[in-house]
């Protein structure tokens, strides 16, 4: 008997490792260690570069994800606070912002807006009337979070308190669920183009996007010229509306669907609507919460009620309708573990402009143009790209711009550079920018959280198309503004 229980002991597969990804993870601490070592640059102080070298660490680890990203912007803050780089109140400011709040309570929304069985009748309608390709789909999506742009100032609030749980609910409608392994039947390709396009709407009228009021109040003081509502639209109009059209397609080759065309779709979509038949009441107490949270987010501010205070208006209603209960809002570990990492690292990255790290990079890149010589031309070209490519050091696009926008405006202006063409380019790719990461921008944190995409394709085709927005925006967006006599 005691040799049968050794036998069967030594027979027993070893526990499986349930921690890190210890490779990654050491790649990350190397990195972060390899920096801190290093002297700091002359005009750094020491603080603000071992603060660099552990972002640059917590940014490694959100890329190859060791660990789930909140558990890696956890021992991110952990790591800045064990070597006193960070005061906890420090590390922890951002925890009370508003978009990380705002981002968490789109969840519980799109939480009731999927439950009720709200989308889902959207969802068949909008496949009854554009469903025949998942292009068609796709373009009725981007249009109509377009046309929403300019009402709704605040692209989380609207990716993901709006937009993202009507493709969540037609993809779902679609058969396409990554908890089935289907997430590229569609909802891969329609995701990824629905946020890509959140940027570009964003960059095409100064209300679609919370931080283009501050770029506009910075040009004024740096430039003396105030950029006009009208301005502002008509100069963004032509190379936004290329974007727009030609993201979908470009994604389409790129990273296409499995489901391209399904022309039974539309009768599908209406037998579905004939089994849901009329709306329920549940459905009808979350379309009027979803009006009124809608309605506050494009009127609120003209009455002193903000974003946060009218998503955690609509978020009351349905609890206290029992339409989303609390336990289902706990539950919902993609909405805490997304205001986490977000929060975490818009704390580290407005502690890096506040302890001078930014300001110290801008005069390094302000003082290098100065020495080239270049025609304005390529001295605006070189501006741009530096300031666009930086924003992989922000969280936040109003961060950047805050830190960034005027130093690099002025360099431009000393260069040549005509005053007015280069504040608007700049304010317009202070919203493109947000392309690039998961965390650059208030739309990606939603969508990505809802796992239809990798993060490997999330950074590679950001990185694609960044190079195809800056061709359109300096080149056709050049040449449109010539026409309109900007320079």
């Amino acid at each position: 008997a005691r040799g049968r229980a050794a036998v069967g002991a030594a027979a027993a597969p070893p526990s499986e490792w349930r921690g890190a990804d210890l490779k990654k993870l050491g790649t990350c601490v190397a990195i972060a260690a390899a920096l801190w070592f290093c002297p700091a640059p002359a005009g750094v102080t020491p603080k603000a570069w071992h603060l660099f070298a552990l972002f640059v660490g917590t940014i490694t680890g959100i890329i190859t994800t060791p660990l789930p990203l909140g558990a890696v912007a956890m021992m991110g803050l952990g790591a800045s606070t064990l070597t006193r780089t960070l005061t906890f109140k420090e590390a922890f400011s951002a925890f009370s912002s508003e978009i990380p709040w705002l981002i968490a309570l789109a969840f519980f929304l799109a939480e009731g807006f999927i439950k009720t069985g709200l989308g889902n009748r959207i969802a068949y309608l909008i496949v009854r009337a554009f469903g025949k390709t998942t292009l068609g789909l796709t373009y009725s999506l981007v249009a109509s979070e377009a046309l929403l742009a300019p009402a709704i100032p605040s692209v989380a609030a609207r990716a993901g308190g709006i937009f993202m749980p009507l493709a969540k609910a037609l993809c779902l409608a679609c058969g396409s669920d990554p908890e089935k392994g289907t997430e590229r039947l569609m909802g891969a390709y329609v995701m990824k183009v629905l946020f890509q396009c959140t940027t570009i709407s964003s960059s095409m009228f100064i209300t679609a996007m919370a931080a283009n009021p501050l770029a506009v109040n910075l040009a004024s003081n740096a430039i003396g010229q105030t950029i006009s509502w009208g301005q502002w639209a008509l100069a963004a109009s032509v190379p936004g509306i290329v974007c727009l059209l030609s993201v979908p397609l470009i994604l389409y080759v790129l990273y296409p669907p499995e489901m391209k065309d399904s022309p039974e779709a539309p009768a599908k979509a209406q037998e579905e609507l004939d089994k849901l038949g009329p709306m329920s009441t549940n459905e009808k107490i979350m379309a009027v919460t979803l009006a009124i949270t809608v309605g506050l987010w494009v009127f609120g501010s003209s009455i002193g009620i903000g974003n946060v205070a009218a998503a955690l208006a609509g978020v009351s209603i349905l609890l206290t309708t029992g339409i989303v209960t609390w336990k289902e809002c706990l539950s919902k570990n993609a909405a805490w573990d997304t205001y986490i990492w977000f929060a975490a690292l818009i704390a580290m990255a407005g502690c890096l402009s506040k302890f001078g790290f930014i300001s110290w990079l801008s005069d390094q890149v302000v003082a290098v143009l100065g020495t080239l010589g270049l025609p304005w031309q390529g001295s605006f070209a070189l501006i741009v790209l530096i300031y666009f490519y930086s924003h992989y050091l922000f969280a936040s696009g109003a961060a950047h711009i805050g830190a960034m926008y005027t130093a690099f405006l002025s360099v431009a202006v000393a260069c040549g550079a005509p005053p007015l063409v280069s504040a608007i380019a700049l304010g317009c790719l202070s919203n493109i920018m947000g392309c690039l990461t998961n965390y650059g921008i208030g739309s990606a944190p939603p969508i990505f959280s809802q796992n239809y995409n990798t993060l490997q394709d999330w950074y590679k085709l950001g990185g694609i198309l960044s190079v195809f927005y800056l061709a359109v925006w300096l080149g056709i967006g050049g040449a449109w503004w010539k026409f309109l006599g900007l320079w």
